[in-house]
């Protein structure tokens, strides 16, 4: 795949990540287009002799695996992960990401925790000088949903930060579920001064499950941008 294209910068970055992988490895998969590249070059060592055991992030990759042949378990059977790897909507040089835009985040931000390391592989068109661009996602519970919006609106004002709050949809145009059936709030408040602060205030909302700012969590990144990697951070 041409390494001057969107697809070819994220698999080039999913293949220096699979160097990374090595036999006995606990390895948690990512969710995402990027990360979907991780896990189809991973089982192709697996196929290979790599013994490894999977634990994935969200439904859909561990469908993509299993189909595979990886070997997938869950964090219950393995509660301690040596590496994971997963794409990002957005990062930054401090390799602060906003997730979520397939809808695990919650999930991705559980194994992540669960990691000894987890890198990010992405292109280079995910690479911000602040975040926020990319609408934040924001996992809530159904049960009052009007109350927690407002919520998340008040407390975003008191940080400066204004935009619309969506429901998401799918291309159907019914609800959004995440699987662990909860809804998401799409928060566009443009760029985000200060993420510490905000994910703070909406941790802190009764109905905020989770929000797709990852910070402390990602060790190093993986950045393809035409024929060159960048790497931030640590990969070790």
């Amino acid at each position: 795949m041409p390494v001057h294209t969107q697809d070819g910068q994220k698999q080039m970055a999913a293949a220096r990540a699979v160097e990374l992988v090595s036999s006995g490895m606990k390895l948690g998969l990512g969710t995402g287009s990027t990360a979907a590249y991780f896990v189809d070059l991973v089982a192709e060592r697996a196929r290979a002799g790599l013994e490894i055991v999977c634990v994935p992030t969200s439904e859909a990759t561990r469908e993509r695996a299993e189909r595979q042949g990886l070997n997938v378990t869950t964090l219950d059977e393995v509660p301690r992960l040596d590496l994971t790897v997963d794409g990002a909507d957005e990062l930054d040089q401090e390799l602060r990401l906003i997730k979520g835009g397939g809808g695990a985040l919650l999930r991705e931000k559980i194994v992540a925790r669960a990691s000894a390391r987890m890198v990010v592989i992405a292109d280079r068109s995910k690479l911000v000088t602040k975040l926020g661009a990319f609408p934040l996602p924001i996992e809530v519970v159904p049960f009052g949903l009007a109350a927690t919006r407002i919520a998340i609106e008040e407390e975003s004002l008191r940080l400066g930060l204004a935009g619309p709050i969506e429901l998401r949809k799918d291309a159907s145009g019914k609800i959004f579920h995440t699987d662990g059936g909860h809804f998401i709030l799409d928060a566009s408040f443009g760029a985000i001064p200060d993420p510490v602060a905000l994910s703070s205030r909406l941790g802190d909302i009764p109905g905020v499950v989770e929000h797709g700012l990852f910070i402390g969590l990602a060790r190093g990144a993986i950045v393809a941008g035409g024929d060159d990697l960048a790497i931030l951070g640590s990969l070790d």
